[in-house]
């Protein structure tokens, strides 16, 4: 093969220009008489070989370039570098260039979108023996593009590789699959095709009307087979196996046209199609790559057959049609064994079947249809002939002005089974689950119901809270508190009779709402049921205790003329019972309101207290009961709110409990008492041990040991400058943490002390396992001592457990100079209170300190 002259080169002769001169000096040397005769005989046959030659070289010079040229193809010839040497007649003519435009200029002339190493993964292929395939878009000279396959071979031309390029045009191609989409488009039979694997690769708009996904944006999600039931002609179901396409994959033959029945679950809907698929090949394989699978709807084709009875009898659809002129009903089997199996043939037979509301329902629906063309659409209920509950979902739609009158068809499903899971869950959605009771939204749907209705009258609320629950559930644990809840549950229920309806409310909160509009003394009463009922003591396994209950009463709509304020109010009426007496109740008033909202603003703020930095702390002295020596100090916290003015610690404190503010609050209590420690140490007073009250809720949120650990090495303070003291509810947490948490403060130095002991709970078993240091004897026994037979008695248990423990006892509260006595004949060390001083600001502290030394 011979290209013609290289662009890099000198100008390669015609192949026959020198030759010609060699064959005329080999032609004149046979003719030179002065050489020897055998010498011109040699001449001779190299002139007659050397012409043979040639003409043999021209004659493969215009084969190769009339094959060249006769390939319909662009054909191009490119050194290793992506030059092009060569270009055939096709490729002049596609290209729209003339030749110099191109020869001898790099390939990306012709295509200006190849990378700048474009040819590297070309040579790698070639060198590997192999074919370099790809697919392109070339560019005429005009600019215009047009899809290329490229083929690319290597070959080796006078020592040099070279390569050629044969680009097949695909425009043709592109334009058939083109027309190809754009007539499955308008196809009006639907048209799926899947791959080898039964995966969907493409499906036209009919095929998605057809199984009604044309509103769906993800097709494949809608074909999800646990979506589908499929049955054959005979209504027997079938699997996705059994699927014609399937078949085509398994034989790779074309099935012929069958009829199936697919219903769609979610929409409870059921389709009948005719499917057919035929196999695709690709070039000489022997399995299928592709199935074309091809359906029509023949669903009304399907109506009134024994076969549509059948699969509407898996779907628990019938199919009902009735004409309106004549007033003729038929139904298929289904539908009269869905309604009963009594005899229908006139619409008043079936609307005898269904309720009076739903009568009068399905009658207006059909008038409806008729008079506007609207479609049913009704779910309604009735009875069996046996007299069981029937619910129906009644579809139809009329065909009005045909030339044999006016006719409804449509379909019936039986939907009572939905029904009576849709009513099973609509109760557990109103019932709490441990008393059997309404639930909290349940209440509040049947308060704001009979709030809206006139004719229901004034509606009292009671709010009533169990007093002492949280004790019982804490001390003897949850299934004692559950068992708790439930019984005082059917107490409740038993007192409200049948004139109130009762819920639980949440936690040990309950609600009863009654009628006030032909007795207003109702509220009243069944409030005296509750509390009587409740006189009674509970037992759980060998426990017997007490429990009362507060209740509070509101009514609309002097109270409030919406549910949630409603019952708002009467929770504080519940609260002011539970302050004021507790198993007792009391009515809610406007100074109730007043008192709500003064506290509502006292909560308020008293959480931005800390931050306008209105809290303080003053220091009452803990003294030596035999000379008055002060030993410690117990911090105590004073609030001066900008708006409320002074507040005492007895009116906030309980607030900050329940809001959880008290962490916050004891939080900044513990580092101001360790900073004012300090500040006595380094004025040369030593360290004084300052006594800090902590809250059973800082053991819930908090590391309170890492809390305190902090605040100590803050101002370099050892543990024992520091005494916690905690109520008698921390006794009843017991939780590891807990227990963790005493033994780490314990190793720190700190002093652990239980304080008001004697009020609270009292639980003795927890006081020996904990880790403590000592007992505050509260001051609501010393107050009564030495007069009080029963506060006598009280400190003298007291002051016995501390001795067989080996706790040291502090008594607060010390008033009197008999007090005082009275807790040193006892053994008391240690007291405090106004008979040796009040709470003293950190300056009259350190001067007592120094007045005393």
């Amino acid at each position: 093969m011979s290209p013609r002259r290289l662009p890099d080169e000198a100008a390669m002769p015609p192949a026959n220009d020198g030759t010609a001169q060699i064959v005329a000096s080999l032609e004149a040397a046979g003719r030179d008489l002065s050489l020897p005769a055998d010498a011109r005989e040699l001449f001779a046959r190299a002139r007659d070989a050397l012409r043979a030659t040639s003409n043999e070289a021209e004659a493969a010079r215009l084969r190769y370039h009339a094959l060249f040229d006769a390939v319909p193809d662009p054909v191009s010839i490119l050194d290793e570098r992506g030059i092009v040497l060569d270009l055939n007649k096709a490729g002049l003519a596609a290209y729209r260039r003339p030749r110099e435009e191109i020869v001898g200029r790099p390939i990306e002339v012709l295509n200006p979108d190849l990378p700048k190493d474009h040819m590297q993964p070309v040579l790698e292929t070639l060198n590997r023996g192999e074919t370099y395939v790809i697919e392109v878009a070339n560019m005429r000279g005009d600019g215009t593009r047009f899809p290329v396959e490229v083929h690319s071979a290597g070959f080796v031309h006078d020592g040099r590789r070279c390569v050629v390029a044969v680009a097949r045009d695909l425009s043709a191609r592109r334009v058939a699959e083109l027309r190809y989409g754009q007539l499955l488009e308008v196809m009006d039979k639907g048209v799926l095709v899947l791959d080898d694997h039964g995966r969907l690769v493409q499906a036209n708009a009919a095929a998605m009307r057809i199984l009604g996904a044309d509103g769906h944006v993800d097709f494949q999600t809608y074909l999800r087979a646990a979506d589908w039931a499929m049955v054959d002609e005979g209504g027997r179901p079938i699997t996705v196996e059994d699927l014609p396409p399937s078949q085509t994959l398994r034989t790779g033959r074309a099935t012929e046209s069958r009829v199936l029945g697919l219903y769609h679950r979610p929409e409870r809907r059921l389709r009948w199609l005719s499917v057919s698929s035929v196999p695709l090949f690709a070039p000489g394989g022997r399995k299928p790559v592709q199935v074309l699978s091809f359906f029509s709807d023949v669903t009304q084709l399907k109506r009134d057959s024994a076969l549509f009875d059948r699969a509407q009898s898996l779907a628990h659809i019938g199919g009902w049609e009735w004409e309106v002129d004549r007033d003729a009903l038929y139904m298929t089997v289904e539908a009269l064994r869905i309604l009963g199996g009594r005899p229908l043939h006139r619409i008043g037979d079936l609307l005898t079947a269904l309720t009076r509301d739903d009568r009068a329902r399905l009658r207006d629906a059909l008038d409806v249809a008729i008079s506007g063309n609207r479609p049913i659409d009704i779910e309604v209920q009735g009875t069996h002939a046996d007299g069981s509950p029937l619910w129906v979902r009644i579809i139809g739609e009329a065909e009005i002005n045909r030339s044999e009158g006016t006719s409804i068809t449509g379909t019936l499903q039986d939907i009572t089974e939905r029904k009576q899971e849709q009513e099973t869950l609509r109760v557990r959605a109103r019932t709490d689950p441990l008393t059997g009771l309404l639930n909290r939204d349940a209440m509040l749907y049947e308060l704001d119901t009979r709030m809206r209705d006139p004719l229901r009258g004034g509606i009292a609320v009671l709010y009533i809270d169990l007093d002492r629950f949280k004790m019982v559930n804490d001390v003897l644990g949850h299934a004692a508190g559950d068992d708790l809840l439930s019984t005082a549950a059917r107490r409740i229920a038993r007192a409200a009779g049948t004139e109130g309806l009762v819920a639980r409310f949440g936690g040990d909160e309950f609600l009863v709402a009654c009628n006030t509009r032909d007795d207003e003394t109702r509220p009243d009463r069944i409030a005296d049921a509750i509390l009587e009922a409740f006189s009674e003591s509970f037992r759980f396994e060998k426990e017997e205790f007490a429990i009362t209950a507060s209740i509070g009463i509101a009514r609309a709509p002097r109270d409030g003329d919406r549910p949630q304020l409603l019952i708002q109010n009467a929770d504080a009426a519940m609260y002011d019972s539970k302050r004021r007496i507790r198993n007792g109740r009391q009515e809610f008033t406007p100074e109730l309101a007043q008192s709500q909202e003064n506290r509502l603003r006292m909560e308020t703020q008293l959480r931005r207290a800390a931050d306008n930095d209105e809290f303080r702390l003053v220091y009452q002295p803990q003294v030596d009961l035999r000379n008055g020596a002060t030993v410690a100090a117990e911090a105590l916290i004073r609030w001066q709110n900008h708006q409320l003015g002074e507040m005492r610690p007895d009116h906030f404190i309980g607030h900050a409990e329940t809001t959880g503010d008290i962490v916050r609050i004891g939080g900044w209590v513990l580092r101001q008492a360790c900073r004012q420690a300090a500040e006595w140490r380094d004025a040369g007073l030593g360290i004084i041990r300052v006594a800090v009250n902590v809250s059973y809720r800082q053991f819930l949120v908090e590391d309170l040991a890492r809390a305190i650990r902090e605040a100590l090495d803050e101002h370099a303070l050892p543990g024992s400058a520091l005494e916690l003291e905690f109520t008698e509810r921390v006794l009843i947490e017991d939780a590891p943490d807990t227990l963790r948490t005493f033994a780490a403060l314990r190793e720190m130095g700190v002093i652990l002390t239980i304080d008001d002991f004697g009020e609270g709970y009292s639980a003795l078993n927890y006081l020996r396992r904990l880790p403590i240091h000592g007992l505050k004897l509260s001051q609501l026994f010393v107050e009564g001592v030495p007069g009080n037979a029963s506060d006598v008695a009280v400190c003298q248990a007291v002051a016995g457990i501390a001795r067989s423990l080996g706790l040291g006892l502090v008594a607060e509260g010390i008033e009197s100079e008999a007090q005082r006595r009275f807790m040193l004949e006892l053994g008391v060390p240690v007291g405090q209170g106004f008979l040796f001083a009040p709470g003293l600001t950190p300056d009259e502290f350190a001067r007592r300190m120094t007045a005393r030394t």
